[in-house]
């Protein structure tokens, strides 16, 4: 897998594991700047979890990325018209996305990645 600048998934934008790095992708494609590795996944995933938590579709979330703003306003979009999660159901988001790869279906696929990276 080609190395990019991206955001950890565990950087928060409003709380949010994740989010930040779902629009770092998304940045990057629309510039043409995302290495072709992560193209087949894009709108999958964790991408399509996190949309789906905020009740997002995913290809207007990429419509109002496009259209330029900080991280901070896309998120607040996203609030306003998809759902609005509370406290408990962040912290659950936030659970879910922090122990990924531990002891799950994703571990082995997280296993051989690294092995790639040594």
């Amino acid at each position: 897998m080609a190395t990019v600048a991206l955001r950890s998934p565990s950087e928060k934008v409003g709380g949010l594991f994740y989010f930040g790095r779902m629009l770092d992708k998304i940045r990057l494609h629309a510039k043409g700047e995302l290495p072709p590795d992560y193209h087949a996944n894009l709108g999958k995933g964790f991408d399509e979890k996190c949309a789906n938590f905020l009740r997002i579709n995913y290809d207007q979330l990429v419509e109002r990325v496009k259209r330029g703003g900080i991280d901070e306003e896309i998120l607040q979009w996203c609030l306003e018209n998809g759902r609005r999660p509370d406290e408990t159901d962040v912290y659950v988001w936030n659970e879910f996305m922090r122990k990924r790869g531990w002891n799950d279906e994703v571990s082995q696929i997280l296993k051989r990645r690294k092995g790639k990276r040594a």
